[in-house]
């Protein structure tokens, strides 16, 4: 009951990196419960380490926004006003985990661990590569690995969530659909279209 999108909204310039601009928007629930998150990142295009993570979550009565500034060359992280706290090497966050997960070698029956998640006591995060298959969505027919990822945090990617996510075979790793538990229902997202990246570009700065 309800939508969900993902999308690189753009490439940009954050305090001197070149980083990309993803969006993660969920909105949709029930009469009595009602949901609209929104999650974006921001990370480097060399590593995929993030530079700044925003969640917006709106949940029945739960109306909370947290901001992340990360600075993986200090080490450390802030969230909102408070004090600065530890964090990872080449840190990630929900929404750059997809993208690395995408740069990594993927072989059905294994199950990975990185200790790249930016809040350290939630590591390791696990990728567990169920199989593959053949995946229809509105986009068209392709072949598919299927993973799972699994945050030891609330959210799509949660254990609860049993979430899958179902990659291209082939070297794009376009994502095709993803399914995920929530808390008001269910989670389904599919690849509508796809459009390969241009050469030219335009990049704006962010503070």
């Amino acid at each position: 009951v309800g939508s969900g999108s993902m999308e690189v909204a753009g490439r940009e310039m954050l305090r001197g990196e070149p980083v990309w601009h993803t969006v993660f928007r969920i909105k949709g629930g029930t009469f009595f419960y009602k949901v609209d998150d929104r999650m974006e990142s921001w990370f480097t295009r060399d590593d995929l380490s993030t530079l700044r993570y925003i969640q917006d979550i709106n949940e029945g009565s739960r109306d909370r926004t947290r901001t992340y500034e990360i600075f993986p060359e200090r080490g450390v992280y802030v969230e909102n006003e408070n004090p600065e706290t530890p964090t990872v090497e080449n840190p990630l966050d929900d929404g750059s985990f997809i993208y690395f997960i995408r740069t990594t070698p993927l072989e059905v029956g294994k199950t990975y661990e990185y200790n790249r998640y930016f809040k350290p006591d939630r590591n390791p995060v696990r990728v567990q590569v169920l199989r593959k298959e053949r995946v229809k969505v509105p986009a068209g027919e392709f072949d598919a690995i299927v993973v799972r990822p699994i945050i030891k945090a609330r959210g799509v990617f949660s254990e609860d969530g049993q979430a899958e996510l179902w990659f291209s075979d082939d070297e794009r790793r376009i994502m095709l659909q993803m399914k995920s538990k929530l808390s008001f229902g269910s989670l389904n997202l599919y690849l509508k279209s796809y459009r390969p990246p241009t050469t030219a570009s335009t990049e704006t700065a962010s503070p």
